[in-house]
């Protein structure tokens, strides 16, 4: 899957991205490709080579349990810092973040990921269990970023 065709664009009708001043907002950012109409649902979702990074065994019942929030944090953390990087940045430019989970027991997993993406100094993060999310009870996580990019 290649993360060109719709990873950090919205879903619907609102800016995925905005700049004030020295600022990047970013919408909050689900594990869905909307050009593709897909759900990250697993690791077949999530090219081989991030999928060897984040562990996949092979082992059904492994796989199968942690596949679906690693390959979605995986692709949530990858879409921001294309995103990030088309606004001209990088993720170390990046230095808050709001995290969504669905289920709260899922942030250890998001974490192991979110290091992959930010190995040096970790943003500051505000993490919060949501009942529900958009489009689909698919959707695990959803995660906004505030980067500082100087003109």
């Amino acid at each position: 899957m290649a993360l060109d065709d719709g990873a950090g664009k919205p879903l619907a009708k609102y800016a995925a991205w905005r700049r004030a001043g020295d600022y990047i907002f970013l919408s909050g950012i689900i594990p869905v490709n909307p050009q593709l109409g897909l759900i990250v649902r697993g690791y077949d979702d999530i090219p081989p080579a991030a999928q060897q990074q984040l562990g996949r065994s092979g082992e059904f019942s492994t796989d199968s349990k942690e596949g679906p929030i690693l390959a979605q944090s995986w692709y949530v953390l990858e879409s921001i810092r294309t995103t990030i990087e088309n606004a001209g940045g990088q993720m170390s430019d990046v230095f808050k973040l709001v995290q969504y989970f669905r289920n709260l027991d899922h942030f250890p997993y998001y974490s192991r990921v979110r290091k992959l993406f930010f190995p040096d100094t970790p943003p500051v993060s505000t993490v919060v269990q949501v009942s529900e999310m958009l489009p689909s009870p698919d959707v695990l996580i959803e995660v906004e970023a505030t980067a500082w990019l100087p003109k």
